[in-house]
């Protein structure tokens, strides 16, 4: 009886697909086809929807205080005094800087040896404009200066503050204790002065002697000139009141010719050239916990883009960010040099620096074209405000490093009333 049911069984499942065949509207021979009309489908076949290839969204960057965009835009770049208030030569703080920061309220504010006349002047000139940028819940500011020591000494050769030798003769030494002091040195003058960014140390190797550095460098030695860098960046940011700068990435060392002056400077170096030398110091440098990286405006023909390097994505963002793992602010060097003017018109660099990886804009040639070509970019959609706000964070969380960013009101206690008081 078993048997049977099992034969029955197995001869239905035979005839399932026959039957399913038939009803599909989808005939498999060709008389089928002859003696029954083929007729639509009543419910549609399901459909794969193809893979999508759009890049992942970027997290947005949050800020922690409310700021327009223009508010932010200002905080990424840095400027001399007299292009922030339009006065000749500024040698103090008053009411032209304190106007001028209400209006523009900039990231930061660069001194050259012309707005230093004496120790208690320019202690006077710094608090003051700090107290400004500070006044009525506002942003503090950086207040930077070249202080390499030896040949590049703004403080050292107007105020007669510690003269160091030149860094050729000290990294001729090679004798880390020396360079911790040197930084040591650095970072307590400028702090006692009010300045807490120093545009140091020099990170660049010797390697063509017609650079335009000289002896601002240690070395043509790379471990001599990444000891000697390791070091001065610890010195000058061991009160963390002060933030160091390597400089000039990615590297200035086997140049031959000035970025200051020349259109164009062309660094003839294949990266691989470049990682075995110039990239040693600043890899030391950036695991010494530099805050700031300077970038150069000179081309590297190992990148390959024509770019200046602070213009290149390949330099600021792959080769920096990515390959030597650098965390903090990217800022550019001064904007007014020739390899820049020579090509370039202010919003145009300050766009394209941007784009490339640059956190800080220094000394654009017009403050105001710059700001305005940047705001342009992100309200037409060339630069998203996400992109803004990635660098203003930087820089904020950098203030907050450096007690900057916002007043800290002290506490006083109420004194007691003397006798006949109201």
């Amino acid at each position: 009886m078993m048997k049977h049911r099992k034969t029955r069984l197995l001869a239905f499942l035979l005839t399932v697909p026959m039957l399913l065949t038939g009803c599909s509207g989808a005939p498999t021979t060709s008389s089928v086809a002859e003696t029954e009309p083929v007729t639509e489908a009543t419910t549609e076949p399901p459909t794969t929807e193809p893979p999508t290839t759009e890049p992942p969204t970027e997290a947005p960057v949050v800020l922690d205080r409310s700021m327009t965009l223009e508010e932010k835009i200002y905080q990424m770049f840095i400027v001399t005094p007299e292009a922030l208030t339009g006065v000749s030569k500024v040698q103090s703080a008053g009411d032209s800087t304190k106007a001028a920061l209400d209006e523009r309220h900039v990231g930061g504010l660069i001194y050259f040896g012309d707005n230093l006349r004496s120790f208690g002047q320019t202690q006077d000139m710094l608090e003051n404009t700090q107290d400004f940028a500070l006044s009525d819940g506002g942003i503090g500011v950086f207040l930077a200066v070249d202080e390499e020591g030896g040949t590049i000494a703004r403080c050292g050769e107007k105020l007669g503050t510690s003269q160091l030798e030149p860094m050729e003769v000290i990294g001729g030494r090679n004798n880390p204790q020396e360079a911790m002091e040197v930084g040591q040195t650095l970072g307590r003058t400028l702090s006692v002065l009010g300045f807490n960014l120093d545009f140091a140390p020099v990170a660049d190797v010797n390697l063509n002697a017609n650079n335009e550095l000289g002896d601002r460098i240690f070395s043509s030695n790379p471990e001599v000139v990444g000891n000697m860098v390791e070091n001065v960046v610890k010195g000058i940011q061991e009160q963390g009141t002060v933030a160091a700068t390597l400089k000039h990435f990615p590297g200035l060392g086997a140049g031959d010719g000035n970025t200051h002056e020349d259109g164009t400077v062309i660094i003839n170096r294949t990266l691989d050239q470049m990682r075995e030398a110039e990239f040693v110091p600043f890899q030391r440098g950036i695991d010494a916990g530099a805050d700031f990286v300077m970038i150069t405006h000179a081309q590297v023909s190992g990148v390959g883009d024509g770019l200046p390097a602070s213009l290149s994505p390949t330099v600021c963002t792959e080769l920096l960010r990515e390959e030597l793992g650098f965390e903090g602010i990217v800022v550019t060097d001064s904007m007014q040099m020739g390899n820049i003017t020579a090509n370039y018109d202010a919003g145009e660099a300050a766009v394209l620096a941007i784009e490339a990886g640059a956190d800080i804009i220094l000394m654009p040639e017009n403050l105001s074209e710059a700001v305005a070509g940047v705001q342009e970019a992100v309200e037409s959609g060339r630069i998203s405000e996400n992109r803004i706000n990635k660098s203003v964070k930087r820089i904020l969380d950098e203030k907050k490093k450096l007690g900057i960013y916002e007043r800290i009101e002290e506490e006083t206690e109420e004194e007691e009333p003397t006798d006949g008081a109201e």
